[in-house]
């Protein structure tokens, strides 16, 4: 995008991604965590349940749309 197209009042595309990466990494955090504190019966768990990939994704997916929110926010750009 040139300087000659872009308006003072455009945001970047990014800003809308790290906020979707920011509100389904905490949905995703917050299943985990409930699942950690109320784990299903041993007969319903998957291999894997130890692992906790809910809370670990979560908190990635989160901290990524963190960092994406604050990096390409419109006020930060536009300074």
């Amino acid at each position: 995008m040139t300087e000659e197209t872009k308006t003072a009042s455009s945001v970047s595309i990014w800003f809308f991604i790290g906020l979707s990466l920011l509100v389904n990494g905490v949905l995703i955090l917050g299943a985990g965590v409930y699942e950690v504190v109320q784990p299903p019966p041993e007969a319903g768990r998957v291999v894997l349940f130890g692992y906790h990939a809910g809370v670990w994704w979560g908190a990635l997916l989160a901290v990524l749309g963190g960092f994406y929110c604050w990096h390409f926010s419109p006020k930060r750009v536009a300074k």
